[in-house]
């Protein structure tokens, strides 16, 4: 489903495939202490590549995954978005993930690639409906999985290792 030539399109962002060469302009965001505050840590560069590498694998194992989102106008890479699978309390979940590059934060450039990606998941993808795993504390993730219509649906224990409290927000296939 997702090859080299994919692409959506909204008013004014496209979300294309993960590339290797977009490593440096990734780890902008991931490496970036304020915008991973809601993390365990800032991702390494080494860690943003494994990122891109597992993106990349899930593409050819699931026909989807992650997007880059860049600005629609001048192509310039801003943020991720897209659908992931995560394992949620032992089931495996189709969840919906976002992150912006911190000088684009409240441009609503987060929903509107959610939002399209959300339409083309439940378009594309075989399940009933999707998921966002938010910490209770992260506001900003909090608002963007609600104007996307998602509302919580429950409350987990997430990360193998840490075991933070998340809220489930869930938004069911339309129809």
């Amino acid at each position: 489903m997702i090859d080299a030539a994919f692409e959506l399109r909204t008013e004014r962002l496209r979300l294309r495939p993960y590339r290797v060469g977009d490593l440096e302009a990734f780890h902008a965001i991931v490496g970036d202490a304020e915008t991973m505050r809601y993390y365990p840590e800032p991702f390494s560069l080494d860690a943003a590549r494994g990122w891109i590498e597992r993106v990349l694998a899930r593409y050819d194992e699931l026909g989807f995954g992650l997007l880059m989102v860049e600005d629609g106008a001048s192509g310039e890479l801003i943020g991720s978005c897209g659908p992931n699978v995560q394992t949620v309390d032992g089931v495996q979940e189709v969840e919906l993930g976002w992150h912006v590059r911190r000088d684009r934060w409240g441009e609503g450039v987060a929903p509107e690639a959610a939002i399209a990606c959300r339409e083309w998941t439940f378009a594309n993808v075989d399940t009933d409906h999707l998921i966002a795993l938010v910490r209770p504390v992260n506001t900003p993730s909090r608002r963007v999985a609600e104007k996307i219509g998602m509302t919580v649906w429950k409350e987990t224990l997430h990360n193998e290792r840490l075991r933070w409290p998340h809220l489930v927000y869930r938004i069911d296939r339309p129809g």
